[in-house]
């Protein structure tokens, strides 16, 4: 197989109980030459035993599955595998999906109506460690916290102590799903140091990615509605 710039290529797990979907996901990625597709999961249980059997660095999750669903199949493998990224795939473009998925662990979330190009660079995205969150996306995740309730979690809150004041707003403009080079222009500072922030930031609270962080924050209630 031919690979990228770099020489790295990204192996890919589909699961979905819907062939014509996993084949057509297939077909689509294995024409980039930076991701090969090496294995297929009929439902959430095939795609945890799968995982183990074939070690992909990013799984395409369908949230619907018979036996085992997506969320807690993520649940199972961020869980048992941290370094494997989940890229969750919904023809549901539903809040409880979003939020479900990303306290399971998930690294971004993506309709199934999307474009090849879309899907292709969402999997490159999340294998680099990025959070896949558009800014629609956070938007409603932040009203669906809102709307289960004003309750930040103490512990966590007190967490967002150990970071600095450049830490904590970083963290902040994270969780509204600016990317680095966003951050850096809004903060006025060198993308570089954008990302040393961040990895400061993970390794500090003990978080696998950005999405985590994402989390973090709302969860700890360092990120609230009445900021956007």
């Amino acid at each position: 197989m031919t690979t990228s710039s770099n020489g790295r290529v990204i192996r890919v797990l589909i699961a979905d109980d819907q062939q014509m979907v996993r084949q057509g996901f297939s077909v689509l990625l294995n024409t980039q030459p930076d991701i090969e597709v090496i294995g297929q999961a009929v439902d959430g249980l095939d795609a945890v035993a799968k995982v183990a059997e074939l070690a992909p660095e990013v799984v395409l999750m369908d949230i619907r599955m018979p036996e085992l669903g997506g969320i807690e199949a993520t649940r199972r493998i961020t869980d048992k595998t941290p370094e494997v990224r989940v890229l969750v795939l919904t023809t549901f473009d539903l809040d409880e999906y979003v939020y479900e998925a990303l306290r399971a662990g998930a690294s971004g979330f993506l309709l199934k109506d999307a474009s090849a190009d879309q899907l292709a660079e969402a999997v490159r995205v999340v294998a680099a460690g990025d959070a896949l969150l558009a800014p629609g996306i956070t938007r409603r995740l932040i009203a669906e916290f809102s709307r289960l309730g004003d309750r930040p979690r103490a512990p966590l809150k007190a967490r967002v102590g150990e970071l600095t004041e450049r830490e904590t707003e970083v963290l902040a403009l994270i969780a509204q799903g600016l990317s680095n080079a966003e951050i850096a222009q809004r903060l006025v500072v060198a993308e570089q140091t954008v990302k040393t922030h961040v990895g400061r930031i993970l390794v500090k609270l003990g978080l696998r990615d950005r999405t985590q962080a994402a989390v973090f924050a709302w969860e700890s209630g360092l990120v609230r509605p009445s900021g956007y």
